[in-house]
């Protein structure tokens, strides 16, 4: 598990927001749901504490917003789902290297020629009221996810969900080897409490006094959990949130730090960052003449160094990244990379023919500070080497009036991939996130051979070498996602995006001896 430890504050002061306190306008140019985010090159090391630590907490506490559902479907980003996290499973889940790794599932079979899946549950998962875990179940769960704002992009490619006694039945409209990495999805007790429905996690809910996890004591894995409760501790708003673990009343949040709105809070604090599959990237508008030339779109995209951007920009909290792919997949080409140097863009960008015609544009909005200082190191990097280019704040409707209408010249541009690793929409003919107008009859074939292929890494890698050639975008990182912890609290914690305890049954806890586990 890659973890990162943030350094370089002054005394104790944290800047970074909370993933789901406020959605970055810029993840709508994602045509799925967004979660907490992703990032550069992180170091092989543990986390460390940012100040000396707290007292231990008496009672492991999580913040919770009793008004609000934790229906995994329909509820918020942010601390609901991490709640939700502990209630409820999926028939997958996505290990540290964004795989899938089977869950609720305990085999599948797939026809490429039909696009038919069927899944065969695994015996002897229950509810955590008893009741057996069925087909039926999985199926209403689906069902509902198809027409939900979270989940309809994401499985809009399913034609039919049928189930039987232990197996579910998915028919998709078009070829994808890689369905099971879109199966994350958790499913619940189809009978059960709409706004809390029943999960096959490792808690429940007990909704008494005072709102608390309870350890499932028919949990399938069979594992113990690192406590036997966990209280749930209300918290109205963002800023009661945050005061609520700044003052060690709750003792993990997550965070995407290098989001919009930067807040500030004080506290011993452990910080571990998760791979995502959120990409940032440069595009330029390929519809006007001077970007027809690819050796000049290839040597742009080499212009600029990745790894400083993350470090200087984002603070670390990133994964530097020529291809479309996340460098933490196993999937992603790294041999391929080539490195950075300023001397050999300058030459590659004189080799191409370019001719100046005045200054080019890079828009970015204005809303992430972060962005905008990316956007304006990457025009600066181009006009040292002889392609004069500003960078054009905008403001979030602005900023999409222009992509939508053509008027730019680049555009630094964030989107939230599938672990699929389905480029369609951002780079197929007419795709819904192709904005600079891309159109390349090989890209097409290569993208549909990526999803048919049951080799998928041969079939990206040969996409990536296309891409790496063509250059329609400008991958640049793949950002990270936060799991912050009061220190001295977790030992063993290993998170993912999805999965603050994604490591639970290896995970322990420490609380307070004379009153812990009361």
């Amino acid at each position: 598990m890659i973890r990162r430890v943030l350094s370089g504050l002054l005394g104790t002061l944290l800047l970074f927001a909370l993933a789901g306190c406020y959605r970055d306008p810029s993840a709508e140019l994602d045509d799925r749901s967004w979660t907490p985010q992703e990032g550069s090159s992180p170091q092989e090391e543990e986390s460390q504490p940012l100040t000396s630590t707290a007292p231990l907490p008496e009672i492991l506490s999580l913040p919770y917003a009793p008004d609000q559902t934790l229906d995994p479907i329909t509820c918020p980003d942010g601390m609901q789902q991490v709640v939700g996290s502990l209630l409820y499973e999926g028939l997958f889940h996505l290990d540290s290297a964004l795989n899938p790794q089977p869950l609720l599932c305990s085999s599948y079979t797939y026809d490429p020629n039909t696009y038919t899946y069927v899944f065969t549950l695994r015996e002897g998962v229950c509810f955590s009221d008893g009741s057996p875990l069925t087909a039926s179940d999985v199926k209403a769960t689906l069902d509902r996810a198809r027409t939900s704002q979270r989940y309809g992009r994401r499985l809009s490619a399913v034609s039919s969900i049928s189930a039987w006694d232990g197996q579910v039945q998915i028919v998709l409209s078009g070829p994808n080897s890689a369905l099971p990495a879109l199966l994350d999805i958790p499913i619940v007790k189809s009978s059960s409490d709409a706004d809390a429905p029943l999960g096959t996690g490792p808690y429940l809910l007990s909704q008494g006094e005072t709102a608390m996890l309870v350890a499932n004591q028919v949990w399938w894995q069979g594992d113990s959990q690192p406590t036997e409760h966990i209280a749930l501790v209300e918290t109205g708003d963002q800023d009661a949130m945050l005061y609520r673990f700044a003052s060690h009343d709750v003792q993990l949040i997550t965070a995407d730090l290098t989001g919009t709105a930067p807040i500030s809070i004080t506290g011993s604090v452990t910080v571990q960052d998760t791979d995502t599959t959120v990409l940032q990237y440069l595009g330029c508008n390929l519809r006007r003449e001077i970007f027809q030339n690819a050796a000049f779109r290839s040597a742009l995209s080499m212009g600029f160094n990745r790894s400083y951007i993350v470090s200087a920009f984002l603070s670390g909290h990133g994964r530097p990244a020529q291809f479309p792919l996340s460098p933490a997949s196993d999937l992603y080409p790294a041999d391929l990379e080539k490195d950075f140097s300023a001397a050999s863009f300058i030459e590659a960008v004189q080799a191409s023919g370019y001719t100046s015609q005045g200054t080019l544009t890079l828009l970015v909005n204005a809303e992430n500070s972060f962005k905008v200082s990316v956007a304006e190191y990457i025009a600066a990097s181009f006009t040292a080497a002889g392609v004069p280019t500003e960078a054009k704040v905008l403001p979030w409707e602005e900023y999409l009036s222009a992509l939508s209408s053509g008027e730019f010249d680049f555009y630094y541009g964030e989107v939230r991939l599938g672990a699929d690793w389905d480029l369609t929409a951002l780079l197929s003919t007419g795709g819904s996130l192709n904005y600079g107008g891309w159109s390349d009859e090989t890209t097409d074939a290569l993208l549909s051979a990526s999803l048919a292929s049951e080799n998928r890494e041969s079939a990206l890698r040969q996409l990536c070498m296309h891409l790496q050639e063509s250059s329609p975008i400008f991958p640049v990182c793949f950002k990270l996602s936060s799991v912050l912890t009061q220190s001295g609290v977790f030992q063993g914690l290993q998170s993912t995006a999805a999965e603050p305890f994604y490591s639970l049954s290896s995970c322990t806890v420490t609380l307070r001896a004379s009153t812990a586990e009361e």
